[in-house]
């Protein structure tokens, strides 16, 4: 990532600017930044396993993980801190993605998004069924953390959580685009590009594949420990197969050519939703579904390889 800054690097550095900035004149911006970061997150990950070539259906299993991690330790030890709700969602979620991925990595494309899907599934299952645990579908209630021991009001906090996910938000961005660009990150390209020939050169492709997986699930944590946080409640929804889908959804919406199409993809996603749900009732669906069909067809690499093609075109046209 040395010398001239690129074009989406430039567009990121805008974004973060703005999530810093907007909340100051819009209160209510300031929850719906916080959610776009935090699914931002969530969704780095995916685009992770994208660069092999590999979809998670199930990647809301970490997800939820991370949020009941900060659910269970308010409920059942009382108190907690914001700083210790994310590197416990964090971590837990890391040691399950690499149970799981230990299986997981054995396969390829459609078998490696379906076996992730039925570990999503058995997860909200327990969640739904150990009511005396989990509250079932009414889900735990998640306390409003503290922030290195200082309580805040309703009011102050929900500034507090928006730039405590920016804060993450930025480290995680940076990390996984130095990450892809590192020779780990070229190497978790090239399982989807050529397998065998990594494995000529003495590379191990489960290894590989596993450590993007780990690195993946511990970011899915800390995105559903933050929205745990926002909501102040964490549900067996948080990993229903929807909300797989939904992370999907945002990073093909977003395009994985660049770790920021996560927060491209994550914004658009949540603005649609606010707005037309608030305008529209329950019409939102169908103009996100509207979204990424236009996407799909008009620009297949989503939102940051349309930014691409336009900067080629652009430079084409001199």
């Amino acid at each position: 990532m040395s010398g001239r800054i690129k074009p989406v690097t430039t567009i990121a550095i805008i974004f973060f600017l703005v999530s810093a900035v907007a909340p100051l004149l819009v209160s209510s911006w300031a929850t719906l930044f916080a959610l776009i970061l935090a699914k931002g997150i969530v969704v780095l990950g995916i685009i992770l396993l994208l660069q092999a070539g590999q979809v998670s259906f199930g990647h809301a299993m970490f997800f939820a993980t991370g949020a009941y991690t900060a659910a269970f330790w308010g409920k059942y030890v009382g108190g907690g801190d914001i700083v210790l709700f994310i590197a416990l969602g964090g971590i837990t979620s890391a040691v399950f993605g690499l149970i799981v991925g230990l299986f997981v990595v054995r396969y390829r494309e459609i078998f490696f998004g379906m076996l992730n899907l039925a570990f999503s599934m058995v997860l909200w299952s327990l969640l739904e069924k150990m009511f005396h645990y989990t509250n079932g579908a009414d889900g735990i209630r998640v306390p409003r953390p503290a922030l290195l021991g200082l309580s805040f009001t309703p009011e102050t906090f929900q500034y507090v959580i928006h730039y405590v996910s920016l804060l993450i938000a930025v480290v995680a961005f940076y990390g996984v685009q130095r990450y892809l660009d590192s020779p780990l990150g070229h190497m978790l390209r090239a399982i989807k590009s050529n397998e065998t020939r990594l494995e000529y050169l003495g590379m191990s492709a489960r290894r590989v594949l596993l450590i993007g997986y780990v690195i993946s699930a511990f970011l899915g944590g800390i995105g559903g420990t933050l929205v745990a946080i926002i909501q102040q409640i964490a549900t067996p929804e948080f990993g229903f197969w929807t909300k797989s889908g939904e992370f999907v959804f945002i990073a093909i919406l977003g395009g994985s050519a660049h770790a920021f199409g996560a927060f491209a993809g994550a914004a658009m996603f949540e603005c649609v939703r606010f707005y037309a749900a608030a305008h529209l009732a329950d019409t939102w669906q169908l103009i996100l579904g509207v979204v990424l069909i236009v996407i799909i067809l008009y620009a297949p690499n989503g939102l940051i390889g349309l930014r691409q093609r336009y900067g080629q075109a652009k430079q084409g046209g001199h």
